[in-house]
């Protein structure tokens, strides 16, 4: 990720970030899923380890609802990567945006609290309504789950 003005997905040099990493750690806890097995539910939503996801990160609430709002006229069922990344390139104002807003897969514990809660806690596919984190105001398009 470049350089823009101390706004980073996960940059650690204090700037604002996507979701800045919020102190190291490994996240999760690591170890085997002895699972349940059977279909997916919240369950999954609490024992997944590793997200995939893309952002959209605005400073003012203005700006993310106009993105958000765009997403749902433009695409009212699923969306999909690619087109996502469009958007994030036009609104985003974070370095990740000349990738698409595309984050990559991270852990639990590597990005601020209310961006790590909202991005464990959508389903794969799904898009989260603007929210706020202390980076900024974003939007979240959840592309993967693993442990």
């Amino acid at each position: 990720m470049g350089k823009k003005g101390g706004k980073g997905a996960s940059s650690s040099s204090g700037g604002k970030g996507a979701a800045g990493p919020s102190g190291g750690g490994k996240g999760g806890k690591g170890g085997k899923g002895g699972g349940k097995g059977g279909k997916g539910g919240k369950d999954d939503m609490k024992t997944c380890n590793f997200v995939k996801a893309r952002h959209i990160l605005c400073e003012k609430y203005g700006k993310i609802n106009e993105a958000y709002e765009e997403l749902k006229e433009q695409y009212p069922g699923k969306i999909p990567p690619g087109k996502f990344g469009e958007l994030a390139k036009k609104y985003s104002e974070c370095s990740s945006a000349n990738s698409g807003g595309n984050l990559g897969w991270f852990p639990r514990g590597k990005m601020v609290g209310a961006f790590e809660e909202k991005a464990f806690n959508t389903s794969p596919g799904e898009v989260t309504a603007p929210f706020k984190s202390s980076a900024g105001y974003h939007i979240v398009l959840v592309e993967g789950r693993k442990m």
